[in-house]
């Protein structure tokens, strides 16, 4: 089976919206809608037909046209059913460890609370993506709103279990800030030095900096790397207690 055609429509201010189309069967999904005008112009350039939402979460910049798009075209619309009353329209209800079946392409689903208490992500094999909503971000990762420190540590390590060239589809163009960031803490790693000079040239350029490979986000993403000691030594934190050393990172990226 060919791997799904993904295609990102950059909406609003930096949020990303993904189209995932499957050629054999025509369906086409649409990850967290933020608004529906975008995402219908790119599906009928293509000549695409929307089918299914997967969303990552409650947020309004990642639900907001799931129920203008399940007017117009009946689409089924995928949510945590840990927050179903938060995701409009919902209609399957999914959980960590559950598949879901999309076309053929089976998504992993897998509970990544601490953004939200429910947010979830899905990792389709067959297609080396992960869309994982505003809980890991290029260089980043999202702000804990709802859930704890320790979840958000445990989400985000869970994600990082998956394989280096999984290609991370995430929900905002924050890179350029993040890796502003990363250097302020991690300023000795030579990969995340070369990646912020990349960075820098691709949005001087007007090109985006999502998707990237999880693998790079393992050498240089300092919010993956809150157990590495080096990282741990810099921000003043005991390298044993990564949740701590977590912590720490986040909260000075909070006042950053």
């Amino acid at each position: 089976m060919a791997p799904l055609d993904i295609v990102q429509i950059p909406v609003l201010s930096d949020n990303y919206v993904y189209l995932a189309h499957d050629a054999a069967s025509g369906a086409t999904l649409v990850v967290d809608p933020a608004v529906a005008a975008p995402v219908v112009a790119a599906a009928e350039a293509r000549g695409w037909r929307l089918t299914h939402i997967l969303n990552t979460h409650h947020h309004g910049d990642h639900t907001g046209a799931n129920l203008e798009l399940k007017a117009a075209y009946g689409l089924t619309i995928v949510g945590a059913g840990h927050d179903a009353a938060r995701i409009p329209g919902i209609d399957v209800r999914v959980g960590d460890g559950d598949s879901y079946d999309f076309a053929g392409h089976r998504a992993q689903v897998m509970a990544v609370p601490g953004h939200t208490t429910g947010h979830i992500a899905y990792y389709f094999a067959d297609s080396d993506a992960l869309f994982c909503g505003d809980t890991l971000f290029a260089l980043g990762c999202g702000r804990v709103f709802e859930g704890t420190m320790d979840q958000m540590w445990r989400s985000l390590s869970a994600l990082r279990a998956l394989p280096d060239d999984t290609r991370v589809y995430c929900a905002h163009e924050y890179t350029q800030a993040n890796a502003r960031f990363a250097l302020s803490v991690d300023g000795d790693n030579p990969a995340l030095v070369q990646r912020a000079a990349e960075i820098d040239s691709l949005r001087a350029a007007g090109r985006p900096t999502v998707p990237s490979a999880l693998g790079e986000e393992k050498r240089t993403n300092p919010f993956l790397r809150a157990d590495d000691p080096a990282l741990a030594a810099a921000v003043g934190v005991a390298a044993a207690d990564p949740v701590a050393g977590f912590a720490e990172v986040r909260g000075l990226k909070d006042r950053f």
